[in-house]
């Protein structure tokens, strides 16, 4: 633990390496989260009446290579962002967690029972299931306090709620274990938090929060998925990442998601499997004149894009270990254009007026061809896009998203290299 007027003097305004890595380079920036650290310390210190604290970081998570390959036990590439969830936390003595959220009512978790009540991702459930499966594993638990504040948006596709998830790891690892968690564990205990909360999500969310920087993840292994994490530094690229919230909620389109795996499992079926990854694009093709009354042919060009988007995560991750950020740049539209035209999860067929994600990917070509990339972010139908932006183009770029979606609803991003952390000033 440190003195908060201590690590205050060590942010020294934002202007320190490891607030670079976390946040950029820019002023206004770094200045902002310096503030947004001493305002929560502070409120740390008149909450819980104690000024020794630690602070921890966790970054939002955005998909950029294998769009729904997940589900099919495929391939996915994915990176931290640098909005993040902080907290300032500090062991009580006791045998229970005290959060207080910003935005959000605050709650306790007595350790002593860490049986889940009722079957809703709540966070002192996450708490909860994170404290058993430490346990489990023979590291240690313990009360502690905790400010938590999230700046990674809901609904934005930047998986707030995985970064949150990590975030809890991160503190009982520090506070009672010496950091000794792998982050990749953390992520799995992540995932399985959530599925005893009857949330069956994948494992790409949490381990892109807890490992930070670009990561790839191989399911073919359910169990036991390959986590890799890739040397390539975003930062000299001379790109910025930007996600635009093109509006529209994703209430209401159950059908529409579940219509994506099913589809997939459907072909996947006939070609002897439970799901696509064990067939390869040949098979898929081959059995078109014998399965295509069955399925149906939206569900075979859905099964084309699994397909191509499983194996162009491969060249993706070639090319950036390459340091070949152009051709990773051109997969990046060829997933988007994959995603398109054979998965069919940029707009909802019953509403071929309202095309909002249609809309600022043609937007996004109109600035960007031969410059930047541009694709479907996330599960697709509404909400948002991603786009990699010259910086030279960026505020032409801003300009005319927001001319169209409100200004905001622009998030300029970087592929931050570090996780779920503990900050070491």
């Amino acid at each position: 633990m440190t003195k908060i007027s201590s690590l205050v003097e060590k942010i020294n305004g934002g202007n320190n390496p490891l607030f670079h890595e976390l946040y950029g380079t820019d002023e206004t920036v770094l200045k902002t989260m310096a503030d947004r650290y001493a305002k929560y310390m502070e409120q740390y210190s008149a909450t819980y009446g104690s000024d020794d604290v630690s602070l921890f970081s966790s970054p939002g998570r955005t998909e950029v290579g294998g769009n729904h390959t997940d589900h099919q036990l495929g391939r996915v590439l994915a990176g931290a962002v640098n909005l993040d969830n902080i907290a300032v936390a500090a062991p009580n003595g006791t045998n229970i967690v005290r959060i207080d959220s910003v935005g959000f009512e605050p709650f306790e978790v007595d350790l002593s029972d860490l049986e889940i009540k009722e079957f809703a991702v709540t966070p002192g459930n996450l708490v909860r299931v994170y404290a058993k499966e430490l346990k489990a594993m023979g590291l240690e638990v313990g009360g502690f306090n905790a400010i938590i504040h999230g700046a990674v948006p809901e609904g934005s596709g930047l998986s707030s709620s995985a970064s949150f998830e990590v975030l809890i790891g991160a503190i009982f690892s520090e506070l009672f274990n010496d950091g000794k968690l792998d982050p990749v564990d953390n992520a799995k205990i992540g995932q399985k938090a959530e599925h005893a909360c009857h949330k069956f999500c994948g494992l790409m969310d949490q381990t892109a929060c807890a490992v930070g920087g670009f990561i790839t993840i191989d399911f073919e292994d359910k169990a036991n998925p390959i986590v890799k994490a890739l040397d390539f530094d975003f930062a000299t690229t001379g790109y910025s990442l930007v996600i635009t919230n093109t509006g529209g909620s994703h209430g209401g389109l159950d059908k529409e998601y579940n219509s994506l795996p099913a589809e997939m499992k459907a072909v996947a079926k006939e070609l002897g499997h439970d799901v696509l990854r064990p067939a390869s694009i040949e098979d898929v093709v081959k059995s078109i004149p014998a399965i295509r009354e069955k399925v149906g042919d939206r569900a075979i060009l859905r099964s084309i894009h699994f397909q191509g988007d499983n194996a162009r995560v491969v060249k993706q991750v070639e090319a950036l270990e390459a340091g070949n950020f152009q051709g990773f740049l051109g997969m990046v539209i060829q997933s988007g254009y994959s995603s398109y035209m054979y998965n069919q999860n940029i707009y909802v067929n019953r509403e071929p007026e309202y095309q909002p994600v249609a809309l600022g990917l043609a937007l996004s070509e109109l600035v960007l061809a031969g410059k930047g990339a541009w694709r479907v972010h996330g599960g697709g139908f509404a909400g948002t896009i991603q786009a990699f932006v010259p910086n030279d183009l960026l505020d032409e770029y801003i300009s005319t998203l927001e001319s169209v979606y409100g200004e905001g609803n622009c998030h300029t991003l970087f592929i931050r290299s570090k996780g779920s952390i503990k900050l070491d000033l």
